[in-house]
Formats: C-alpha cells, sequence, structure tokens
C-alpha cells in the first residue's frame, strides 16, 4: 500500500512523472492495495481481479480510471502513455467503470477483469489502471494558474500460459547511485515474462568490513539487459562509503527458487 500526494500534470509536463511539493495544491489523499498485479491467465480464460481505492481526506472526492500502457527507463521510473502500443494488450481489459466517488475517510472496492484471448501466444501481457483526481487550478510562484491533478497507475502483469522470466548475469560493473558508488550486476532476461532478483549476498571491501548487499527489486523485462545495484549495509545500516576493491559473493534467486550464483571482486 503507498500514498501519492501530487503529480503535477500540464501540457508542458504531459507523459511525466514525479512527485511535486506544491503548498497551494489541495492534496491528492487517494491510497491504493496493491500496488501492483501479477496474475496468470491461460488462452480463453477470464481473470478478475479487485483494487481497493481509499479516500484518506476528509471530503469526498471523483476518480477517474483507465487504463495505460508503460515504459520503465533504465534509471527506474515508468512512463505512462495513452496511446495504444502496437504489441498492447489493453484490449483485453474492462474496467467496472470510469469515474467513482470515494467519501471522506471511505474506501471503493474497484473491479476489472482481463479477457486472454483463445489464440492467445504464450509470453507477459502488461498495463497499467490509472487513477486520477480531479483536476485543479494552483498558482505558480510567478502568479501564473497551472492545472494539475493527482495521479496514481497501478502496474499490472499477466503471465499467460507457461512464461517465465529467464535470469542470466552477462556483466558485472561499479555503478553511481543516489546511494553512492555500488557494485552493480548487468542482468539478461531471455525469457518471456519479467522476472526480479532478490536475496542476500556477503562481501569486504578494502577496508575489511564485513558488508550485506542485497540487489535492488526492479522488475527485468523479457528481451531487456537491466543494471542491477547492490545496496551494501552493516546491520540495518546503509554504507554509501565502500573501499575498493569489494568482494561480493552468495547466491541470489529469481523466479520458484532459481538461483544465480555471484563470486566477483568488484574493482573502480
Amino acid at each position: 500500500m503507498y500514498k501519492l500526494r501530487l503529480i503535477l500534470t500540464s501540457t508542458a509536463l504531459l507523459g511525466t512523472l514525479g512527485p511535486v511539493s506544491e503548498p497551494r495544491a489541495q492534496d491528492f489523499a487517494a491510497v491504493v492495495s496493491p500496488p501492483r498485479f501479477e496474475i496468470r491467465a491461460e488462452p480463453g480464460q477470464r481473470v478478475r481481479q479487485v483494487v481497493e481505492i481509499t479516500n484518506a481526506g476528509p471530503r469526498p472526492s471523483r476518480y477517474h480510471l483507465r487504463t495505460a500502457d508503460w515504459t520503465l527507463g533504465a534509471d527506474g521510473g515508468v512512463t505512462f502513455s495513452e496511446d495504444m502500443t502496437p504489441d498492447s494488450c489493453r484490449s483485453w481489459v474492462a474496467i467496472e467503470r470510469r469515474e467513482i466517488e470515494v467519501p471522506g475517510g471511505g474506501r471503493y472496492r474497484y473491479r476489472f477483469e482481463v479477457q486472454a484471448p483463445p489464440d492467445a501466444t504464450r509470453g507477459e501481457c502488461r498495463f497499467a489502471l490509472m487513477i486520477e483526481g480531479d483536476p485543479q487550478t494552483v498558482q505558480t510562484g510567478n502568479g501564473l494558474p497551472v492545472p494539475v491533478s493527482g495521479r496514481i497507475g497501478v502496474i499490472v502483469y499477466v503471465t499467460v500460459g507457461e512464461a517465465a522470466a529467464n535470469l542470466q548475469v552477462a556483466a558485472t560493473s561499479v555503478a553511481d547511485t543516489t546511494g553512492g558508488t555500488v557494485p552493480a550486476l548487468s542482468v539478461h532476461n531471455a525469457g518471456n515474462a519479467h522476472g526480479r532478483l532478490n536475496g542476500f549476498l556477503s562481501g569486504t571491501d578494502a577496508r575489511g568490513r564485513r558488508l550485506e548487499f542485497f540487489p535492488s527489486t526492479l522488475p527485468i523485462l523479457p528481451g531487456e539487459t537491466r543494471l542491477i545495484p547492490l545496496t551494501a549495509s552493516i546491520g540495518p545500516d546503509a554504507v554509501t562509503d565502500l573501499a575498493y576493491p569489494v568482494r561480493v559473493a552468495g547466491i541470489v534467486e529469481w523466479g520458484d527458487g532459481r538461483r544465480i550464483e555471484i563470486d566477483q571482486l568488484f574493482t573502480r
């Protein structure tokens, strides 16, 4: 469950997403659970799901709902698009209604369903369910009115048939991130469904500190090679000043118990 306070949407920023701080704007107080769906469907099967939308604000709020396609950037940022891509599966999706009203402090169980066609090929269908508040107008610092609206995108993965990820470490490197310079794995997905790494690795840096590392849980989409940073910690405390070289060893997992063994010396 998560809460998204406000996203700026204007003609100049259409299609971009990011939290902004705008004290003059009314809060977008929607809370959505779950934040994503990972479901399976056989060709010809209809799958029904429910997303719970809670209005955490004190006043009634109206929300507009629709589907969208999305892409995942190299930095993990998601870009949503109303235009249907050539391989879009949004035509499989039926939503309960396009507009709902939720009283202050109330919640709404919103239904949607996915109907995989009988001739659907084995693979992965991906789309987003967009939940958007009524547009509002706020004043910028120079007094200009700007339309804003809050928006949440719930990501939905539908695995069709026996599709599955097939993750392989293609290369190792050292990457600059907001958490410092960290070891990283370039992971290729040779399968036909997304996957994520999970688990913990052990390591030591040039100062002799015994460290734990855990991989980013960013999804790795089919056919994609994605840089997966390894975050270092000592107990509950993150470590941002690693001294290189750094030795990292252990096992990361993905899928139904699939494992990748790591034993690598990272140097800058």
